[in-house]
């Protein structure tokens, strides 16, 4: 079994109604219906970069990565956070358009080169009010990334899924607005902590995949808000 199949077996677990139960904090999350924006983001795993993986453990899969980008400390909506590449949705555009596009614009992905493997189902984000469709792809022949625009991200960059799912790397992230703690499942990686709505969307994912190994959900991370 492949990662890619491991991909594609979830995908079609989830048309068919069959798929894993979602994390459950995504119930603690609503925006408002009547101004709602829609967004989608490109989930792009691949096989391993020249870049090795920093940990050691043996953690399946050993030889893939994922495309993250880090965004930049000037904007407004979720600034210096890192993310997968993505933004709003067009009038008369797919998700799966959306994303490609927005991964296209933000790092100069070739879209020629991604196969995409299927849409998850949508996730509330409050803060921004976005309804986001994660889109889940295959980089079938990888292109070189960059940052295209540093006025949006200060850097993209490709993680070893093995230093993800490394125990050593996990944390719970916990933030305080407005008098509420938010706590999200977390990785530090890349000398930045992936939290929030990233966290929670590749803590879910690997669960589902039956990637994950157990960790200590007792190790807090504070973020500043």
């Amino acid at each position: 079994m492949t990662a890619r199949q491991d991909l594609l077996d979830l995908v079609a677990a989830i048309e068919a109604g069959a798929g894993p139960a979602p994390d459950p904090r995504w119930r603690e999350l609503s925006v408002d219906p009547a101004v709602v924006r829609k967004a989608a983001v490109l989930m792009l795993f691949g096989v391993l970069d020249k870049v090795p993986a920093a940990s050691e453990k043996r953690l399946a899969p050993a030889h893939l990565d994922v495309l993250l980008l880090q965004r930049a400390n000037t904007l407004v909506d979720h600034p210096g956070q890192v993310a997968f590449p993505g933004g709003g949705i067009d009038p008369g555009e797919t998700p799966v358009e959306a994303a490609l596009r927005e991964a296209e614009e933000e790092t100069g992905l070739d879209t020629a080169g991604v196969e995409v493997l299927g849409v998850m189902p949508e996730l509330a984000l409050p803060r921004g009010n976005f309804l986001v469709t994660p889109v889940l792809a295959w980089w079938a022949s990888p292109s070189p990334v960059r940052v295209v625009d540093y006025a949006e991200s200060s850097q993209v960059f490709r993680i070893p899924v093995r230093d993800l799912l490394d125990p050593e790397n996990r944390r719970m992230a916990t933030v305080t607005r407005r008098g509420e703690t938010f706590q999200s499942p977390a990785f530090t990686v890349n000398g930045v902590v992936v939290w929030g709505f990233t966290g929670l969307i590749l803590n879910q994912l690997f669960d589902q995949l039956g990637w994950s190994v157990p960790w200590d959900r007792s190790r807090l991370i504070p973020i500043e808000p």
